[in-house]
């Protein structure tokens, strides 16, 4: 048993990533969306996704008792997607993340797992601002932060990078939708 909490919503369980999921996160990290919106992490066999889940999510998750989280279907536990509360460099706060195999988009599993753990993030880690990244040209990322009550609020490029991203803003002021 995780020593980590999970959470819940009528269709989804939200599960602290671990290594058991090294074969999703590697199928995840190599479709043409993630490597086009979020970048190619050079993470090519199964071994290696379970390092990049050692590495970039497990630290944070014992730093600050949350991170990654896999998205698991209840009806059949396939897991579909990944959604995260980050503490990311070059962000002040903490951002949320998500991304989905491209079988499961477009069914709200997404909008579900984004706003439980926007829930979790406010009321049981007590974080009062949210911040969220996309890319330009992700409209389908910004329509699903809009619709989670997050609101544009500058252009920014993250250290290491050269690419301008669109932040949001969610702050504990509005009303959790």
């Amino acid at each position: 048993m995780s020593l980590y909490r999970s959470f819940e919503t009528e269709r989804l369980i939200l599960k602290p990533t671990s290594e058991e999921d090294a074969a999703f996160i590697f199928e995840l990290l190599n479709t043409p969306k993630w490597k086009k919106f979020i970048g190619d992490r050079n993470v090519n066999t199964i071994e290696e996704a379970k390092n990049y889940i050692q590495i970039k999510f497990r630290p944070q998750l014992k730093r600050l008792g949350y991170s990654t989280y896999t998205v698991i279907r209840k009806t059949d536990h396939a897991k579909m997607g990944i959604c995260g509360l980050y503490d990311r460099e070059g962000i002040e706060g903490i951002d949320i993340g998500f991304a989905f195999l491209s079988a499961y988009e477009h069914m709200g599993y997404a909008f579900e797992a984004a706003h439980e753990l926007k829930r979790a993030g406010i009321e049981e880690f007590g974080i009062a601002s949210l911040k969220a990244i996309t890319a330009k040209e992700n409209v389908s990322s910004q329509k699903l932060l809009i619709k989670l009550g997050f609101i544009f609020k500058k252009l920014v490029i993250l250290p290491n990078s050269e690419e301008e991203l669109l932040l949001y803003e969610f702050t504990n002021e509005h009303s959790i939708k």
